[in-house]
């Protein structure tokens, strides 16, 4: 891979006769290996961080609507529960009302007939009395 950077030939191992000629070929072979172990963990390392990112951004907008969610159906059952107890609130006031408006009405009617009756037996007394001559 790096030959060509070192002008190495491709041939080295059939052409190389010396010790320093293959010491530099493994000391080339050694350090491919390790830019690839590098080139290896660096990927490894990005890829580990992206999928950490991605995880928390995922958590934290999970986290953010099931938030946003709770606040709602909070605010939807207060507005409920405030809506129920006015109009239950109201029902009763309206009942009460009515039944005052009846009750009223009852004892104004029952006085008008018992002044009717009053007015009745005062007349009926008066013409009995005229009648009878006393």
């Amino acid at each position: 891979m790096f030959f060509k950077y070192l002008d190495l030939p491709q041939t080295c191992f059939q052409t190389c006769n010396t010790v320093y000629d293959r010491s530099v070929v493994i000391v080339v072979e050694v350090v491919e290996v390790i830019l690839v172990v590098i080139l290896v963990v660096v990927v490894v390392v990005v890829v580990v961080v992206v999928v950490v990112v991605v995880v928390v951004v995922v958590v934290v907008v999970v986290v953010v609507v099931v938030v946003v969610v709770v606040v709602v159906v909070v605010v939807v059952v207060v507005v409920v529960v405030v809506v129920v107890v006015v109009v239950v609130v109201v029902v009763v006031v309206v009942v009460v009302v009515v039944v005052i408006v009846v009750v009223v009405a009852a004892a104004a009617a029952a006085a008008a007939v018992a002044v009717v009756v009053v007015v009745v037996v005062v007349v009926v007394v008066v013409l009995s009395s005229a009648a009878f001559g006393k």
